[in-house]
Formats: structure tokens, C-alpha cells, sequence
């Protein structure tokens, strides 16, 4: 950890925005394409899976070609540092994978500073629980849920692959997720401390950084495992995120974990909907998808 470094040094590591120039036009590139796939996909969209007011999801089925069988179910967590975006500037992502035979979930949560990361992460065990009860009634299979989530989401999929499930509800079998993807993951919540721009809305302290942090977890039960991945080009600071969590989970819980080249902290999101993607492809073992490339 190199909290002996100055702000400064932080706030450059982890302001994505400012690192990558194009960033708004990439994230209006998301919307576009997102919103054209609503358009023609079979999906539900705002299905409400809690309470609160963020708390729906929106539910993509599987291309029509793989009627009649039970489809593995993705579940994907949005990132934007738990205070920004939303389930529907990620849609683009899931004809990816509807094209290929999953079930494709993308729950919303509540923003800080409204409610607490704590809280967040609750919500979201809803939203997996919801997937698991109601899987079957779109065509996918609950006994083989993947979480996959971007920077703040792969915080989130990594927290949700070591939850007791049996705590969010009695009908849950204890092994709920089948495995997880971290894509850019925030895995060590402590740097974040320092970084002024994040600080007011996330308020973290001492004891939230050790509730919240994933590396600070004991890893998955086995046989369930987490593949870590981050853009090469992506910050110093997100590189060692990303390493930190197969560093202490070791590489039995994390027996993925990669750079990919040319890929920033936008891009990453490219290389997973491209079928000849590296993240794509880990993804689609994963899912236990038939086919899979060379790169595997």
C-alpha cells in the first residue's frame, strides 16, 4: 500500500475522466449504443427487485436461436465510483452475450451519498437473490450465475463472490455464484481516502475500509473462482488493484489475472462486448459458453 504518497499523487491515479481525454465522448458512444439495443432487444427493462428507489433491473433474453434450454445468467454491475451512472449506459454490453446463448441481468443500486457503499452492496445481494428466483422464468438457468462489474461494479462482484447467501434468504442455496469477473476493480478501498474528489460522497473511514475492502476477505470456497483484468493502460494505482486481489486471495481463488494491451479504463468495456476480446473469451469460459477462440 502507498499511502505515504501525496494527494496529489492519488488523485491523478484515480481520476479516470482526466486520464483518458476522449472519456466523454466514449461514455456518449455507451448511451448511443445502449439505447439502440433497448430498441431491439427482447428484453424487460426496471423490473423492481427491492424497495428503494434505484433498486430495479433490466433483464435481456437470450438470442432466439437457444429457445428451449435453460441459458447461463450474467449479471452485470455498473461502475462509476458508486455515486454515477446507471444500468442503461451498459446495455451496449449485452447483445454481446445474448448473441452467444446467456441471460443477461444489469441491476441499478442507489448512489452515495444517499446511502452508504455499505448499503450499496446490500442492495445488490437483493438483486442476485431476485436473479436466482426469477432466472428460470426468462429462460436462464439460476444454478449458473456469473457477476461480472467495471471499476466500482468489480469492486462489488468481488464483494458479492464471498457472500453467505443463506443469510440473504432461507430459500438461497449457500452457493449462489457460480463465479465473478473484476474488470478494473477496486479491490482496496484505503487509497481512496485520499483522493478529495470521491472522499464527501463516499466517506469512508477505518472501519469501512476494512468491511469494504475486498483483498481484506477470506477468498471464495472453492471450487467458485474470480478473474481479475484491467486495461495495461490504465493507471499504476489500477494495476496494483488489480494484482492485489489474486496477491491475497492467491491464484487457486484467482487463477486469472491480466492486463490487456491497448485497453484503458474506458476500452476494457470494448474488449469485453468484442467476441474476439481476451476478456470476452474468459468470460465466455466462465459462463461455460461452448465455443471459445484460440486466445483461451
Amino acid at each position: 500500500m502507498r499511502l505515504n504518497k501525496p494527494t496529489a499523487w492519488f488523485e491523478v491515479q484515480y481520476n479516470n475522466r482526466q486520464r483518458v481525454p476522449d472519456s466523454a465522448d466514449v461514455l456518449a458512444r455507451w448511451a448511443e449504443a445502449s439505447a439502440l439495443v433497448r430498441r431491439r432487444a427482447d428484453c424487460r427493462l426496471d423490473l423492481r427487485y427491492g424497495a428503494a428507489p434505484q433498486q430495479t433491473l433490466d433483464v435481456f433474453a437470450p438470442d432466439a436461436a437457444f429457445a428451449g434450454g435453460f441459458a447461463p445468467v450474467l449479471v452485470f454491475i455498473h461502475g462509476g465510483y458508486w455515486r454515477a451512472l446507471d444500468k442503461s449506459d451498459y446495455s451496449f454490453l449485452a447483445a454481446s452475450f445474448t448473441d452467444e446463448g446467456a441471460l443477461v441481468i444489469l441491476p441499478n443500486h442507489d448512489l452515495c451519498p444517499d446511502v452508504s457503499i455499505d448499503r450499496i452492496a446490500t442492495q445488490l445481494t437483493e438483486a442476485v437473490a431476485w436473479a436466482w428466483r426469477h432466472a428460470a422464468e426468462h429462460g436462464g438457468d439460476p444454478s449458473r450465475i456469473i457477476l461480472v462489474g467495471h471499476s466500482a461494479g468489480g469492486h462489488l462482484a468481488a464483494m458479492l463472490s464471498c457472500c453467505d447467501w443463506k443469510r440473504v434468504g432461507r430459500d438461497l442455496p449457500r452457493r449462489l455464484v457460480q463465479g465473478a469477473m473484476s474488470v478494473s476493480g477496486l479491490h482496496d478501498l484505503a487509497p481512496l481516502r485520499q483522493v478529495s474528489f470521491l472522499q464527501p460522497d463516499l466517506r469512508l473511514d477505518a472501519g469501512s475500509v476494512r468491511r469494504l475492502s475486498p483483498c481484506r476477505f477470506p477468498p471464495p470456497a472453492a471450487p467458485q473462482t474470480l478473474y481479475a483484468v484491467v486495461g495495461q493502460q490504465e493507471s499504476e494505482e489500477y494495476r496494483r488493484q488489480n494484482r492485489l486481489i489474486q496477491e491475497a486471495w492467491g491464484a487457486r481463488a484467482v487463477p486469472v489475472c491480466e492486463e490487456l494491451p491497448g485497453c484503458n479504463h474506458f476500452t476494457v468495456m470494448h474488449d469485453l462486448a468484442d467476441p474476439e476480446g481476451r476478456s470476452h473469451q474468459l468470460l465466455r469460459r466462465l459462463l461455460g459458453l461452448r465455443w471459445y477462440s484460440g486466445l483461451l
